[in-house]
């Protein structure tokens, strides 16, 4: 009997150890818990890429006034051909030409009232003014704008002066985002890894994360948010992304 009770005892005494020192594991865990939720730190991480543009064009725009429409009409429509016709016989498909509509401005008057040495006096102004424009694809991105210069100065001799724009298309941002993000992340990543090595600590999960607005710096677009970006392409056919992500990683 008495070995019976001992054995018991001896039991009990057992799990009752077993158990306060799963109580003290558990204690000691939620403690180190507990403390570790103020162990954080806020990393940036920082990702940029140039983006090609996917097409471009360049845009030839020209007018006419006068007082008669049909004569303004007539002058306006041998101008549109003439030029059209210098843009086939320099290599251009009639299908990569756009014509747009043209635009009418009637002023319904023939004077209008002018500031002169103090006085006001009546000016002569044309009645109408018509203006049209052509748009023309280029298919070589790096070469449209020396491509712009020579149809402006051929254009000139050949006394068809036109105001010649270039326009570039650049692909979506949604197109380009997920890996600008992945690319921040993974920045923020190894700067927050740096820190925990030298504070002696191990760098943790995601606490919070923020990505900040995509920027777009170039040479024909420069928006607010992309003005901290150090150097902007100087390629009209290239732009500049960036982003900055904000990440707070637990430290354990």
């Amino acid at each position: 009997m008495e070995t019976k009770s001992l054995s018991k005892s001896i039991i009990v005494a057992a799990a009752l150890l077993l158990g306060l020192s799963l109580l003290g594991f558990f204690i000691f865990k939620g403690l180190k818990t507990f403390s570790d939720k103020d162990r954080v730190v806020a990393v940036k991480g920082l990702a940029e890429m140039n983006v090609k543009a996917n097409s471009a064009s360049i845009s030839l725009n020209f007018s006419f006034s006068g007082d008669i429409l049909p004569d303004v009409l007539k002058q306006t429509e041998n101008k549109k051909n003439d030029i059209i016709n210098y843009l086939k016989s320099v290599g251009y498909n009639e299908k990569d030409i756009t014509i747009n509509n043209i635009d009418v401005k009637d002023r319904q008057k023939y004077y209008e009232t002018e500031w002169n040495d103090g006085k006001e006096v009546q000016v002569k102004i044309d009645r109408y003014t018509i203006r049209q424009s052509l748009s023309v694809q280029s298919k070589d991105l790096e070469n449209t704008e020396d491509k712009a210069s020579k149809i402006e100065l051929d254009l000139i001799s050949k006394d068809l002066t036109s105001t010649l724009n270039t326009d570039y298309s650049f692909p979506e941002l949604n197109s380009i985002k997920p890996k600008l993000i992945a690319e921040s992340t993974k920045n923020a990543r190894i700067a927050g890894e740096q820190f925990a090595n030298d504070s002696q600590a191990k760098l943790g999960k995601i606490k919070t994360a923020s990505q900040g607005q995509i920027s777009i710096a170039g040479q024909n677009y420069y928006d607010e948010e992309g003005s901290d970006i150090n150097e902007k392409p100087s390629e009209p056919f290239i732009q500049k992304a960036r982003v900055v992500s904000t990440i707070v990683f637990f430290l354990e």
